[in-house]
């Protein structure tokens, strides 16, 4: 019996191998991380594992009850003779991997196969191999691996209910009972071995591939994390020597360069005198590369130079693009061709999608500033042409009834304008600047209203210096002047105050005019809104700027009730020095 156990066990190394070969194939390794099989999975799986199992029958060795003696290999059988074998293994391992289906399958073809080699077992081991597979798939869970001490457990017990089956089923019974107690205990633990034996084989390799994905990913996280920041400002020769002497450090390569259509933008490592590297056959391979980067790209290629005259042995060229234009390559340098494995290639091929998106993203980001710069610089530029042609009307009307007040007037239309053109040429003012201009309009208004308005200040003098989008407070005064007291006959007052408080400045307009309704509040300033009196988009604008400069905390507030007037009010944060103000 124990000479039995031995040679048993040394045959599991042809279940070591089987096991191995397995790990090859894709559909094994779906049945390691699916829940559930396809029907052609399941119908693979079936097959490969009936085969390990009447691998499992052929390396088996044949017992003659007769002469109680082993012969070292198993095939035809006479009438007494019986097997001692590993076919349950396989049949075990496929019905807590693919679940009862595939163990019932894989049991019927090691079954029927073990049926027709004779022997008086035949029919008792050609059942019990059906009953395994039966077994195993009743362990089966979904959404959780197995475990090798269950995988040794299902074993063993297979094989314990095959001696049973040989000793109900299997005549005469008395050749029967020799056989189970010559066999059954030597293939009961071999069994349980070999198919925690076989799991664990499987979970090895499994887990060092595993391991070896998760090292790449973890390389390419960090050289996304790395390479961001100086590819931020897009590609050129500052952020592409960055960018090569981390590629270089992570890669282990024996050199890398990134380069434009028509140079080296920068290279690092050996022959970094950039003579080695630029040899014809690379720069033909690199215009190749940037020529036809949109078919490479789509069919997810690098070039290869493995030819004997690149100087560095070998090289992985790819290709950088922008919005579907190869605008430059990175080239990967290594000692010899034998370094640029498949994870390699595969490593390479995913930076260079990797490294051309972040300057996708780039390019996205100047292109939305430059948009952001200019939709401000249109919003500084809006002056009513309304106001300018009153403006202009009462100054005519001035000139000879009272030429002093016109030529103050003019002045101040001078100020208005020219705070308006120098708004378009600067992105913050100061709030002192801000009231000068507001000062500059309300004194043109004023005239025009003929002493029915009283404009109040209340200013911190510690908060003249506190900087804002230009043209900020103007809008606010205007809709105040335009809507607010427009349709009043006498004692029309508004407040402009602006006071520091709690690390944040308040700018308040407030007016004693006709007030709004509650819809209309929800809208000011949020959106434009059309009426027989206005758009509303001297406002709206006004927020956008506040908002895009200092974020949604800094957006306009309204407060109005009808009959009762209007207030509009905004907070800027004091995250800005003080400067001096230009006067």
């Amino acid at each position: 019996m124990f000479e039995l156990l031995i040679t048993m066990l040394e045959r599991l190394s042809i279940i070591v191998t089987i096991a191995f070969i397995l790990t090859r194939f894709r559909f094994f390794r779906s049945m390691i991380y699916q829940d559930q099989l396809n029907r052609s999975q399941q119908y693979t799986a079936i097959l490969f594992f009936g085969f390990f199992g009447i691998i499992g029958t052929y390396s088996g060795l044949s017992l003659s009850t007769e002469t109680l003696e082993f012969n070292r290999w198993a095939s035809g059988l006479a009438s007494d003779e019986a097997i001692a074998n590993s076919r349950v293994i396989g049949v075990v391992l496929a019905g807590l991997l693919g679940g009862y289906k595939v163990g019932i399958g894989a049991g019927l073809i090691a079954g029927i196969h073990r049926f027709t080699l004779g022997g008086f077992t035949a029919l008792s081991c050609g059942l019990a191999s059906i009953i395994a597979g039966v077994l195993a798939g009743a362990f089966f869970k979904k959404n959780a691996q197995v475990k090798l001490s269950s995988a040794f457990l299902i074993g063993a017990l297979a094989e314990i209910i095959q001696m049973a089956v040989i000793l109900l089923v299997s005549r005469p019974f008395e050749k029967a009972l020799v056989l189970v107690e010559m066999i059954g205990v030597p293939m009961i633990l071999a069994n349980g071995l070999g198919s925690a034996l076989f799991l664990l084989i499987i979970k090895n390799v499994v887990n060092e591939e595993e391991k070896a994905g998760a090292l790449q990913a973890q390389k390419t996280l960090r050289i996304a994390d790395q390479t961001l920041a100086y590819l931020r400002g897009g590609m050129n020769t500052q952020s592409a020597q960055a960018v090569c002497q981390i590629l270089h450090k992570e890669i282990k390569t024996s050199a890398v360069a990134m380069t434009s259509k028509t140079e080296i933008l920068a290279h690092v490592g050996l022959g970094n005198d950039h003579h080695r590297v630029n040899s014809p056959i690379q720069t033909q391979i690199t215009k190749d590369v940037i020529r036809n980067g949109d078919l490479i790209i789509a069919s997810d290629r690098t070039i290869h130079c493995r030819e004997a005259s690149c100087p560095l042995g070998a090289a992985v060229i790819a290709p950088l693009k922008q919005r579907g234009e190869t605008i430059g390559t990175m080239k990967f340098y290594f000692e010899s061709k034998k370094e640029i494995t498949d994870i390699v290639m595969e490593l390479i091929t995913g930076l260079s999608s990797l490294l051309s998106n972040q300057l996708e993203i780039a390019e996205a980001d100047k292109a939305f500033q430059l948009a952001k710069e200019a939709e401000i610089k249109a919003l500084q530029a809006q002056i009513s042409p309304h106001f300018l042609f009153n403006s202009l009307n009462t100054i005519v009307s001035l000139i000879r009834i009272d030429p002093a007040k016109a030529r103050k007037l003019l002045v101040s239309l001078s100020h208005f304008l020219r705070s308006n053109l120098n708004a378009t040429t600067s992105d913050m003012t100061t709030l002192e600047q801000e009231l000068k201009h507001i000062k500059a309009y309300l004194a043109i208004e004023e005239t025009r209203f003929v002493d029915k308005l009283s404009v109040h200040y209340e200013i911190d003098d510690d908060a003249l210096f506190v900087r804002i989008p230009p043209l900020s407070l103007q809008p606010i005064v205007e809709n105040a002047v335009k809507h607010g007291i427009k349709d009043k006959e006498e004692n029309c007052v508004i407040t402009i105050s602006v006071h520091r408080k709690d690390g944040k400045t308040c700018v308040n307009v407030k007016d004693n005019g006709h007030g709004m309704s509650t819809e209309r509040v929800r809208q000011i300033g949020k959106e434009t809104v059309q009426s027989a009196h206005g758009s509303g988009l001297g406002l709206y604008n006004v927020n956008r700027r506040l908002t895009m400069m200092f974020g949604s905390t800094s957006a306009l507030q309204v407060k109005s009730v009808s009959g009762h007037g209007t207030e509009i009010f905004f907070t800027i944060p004091n995250t800005e020095e003080k400067t001096n103000g230009d006067n």
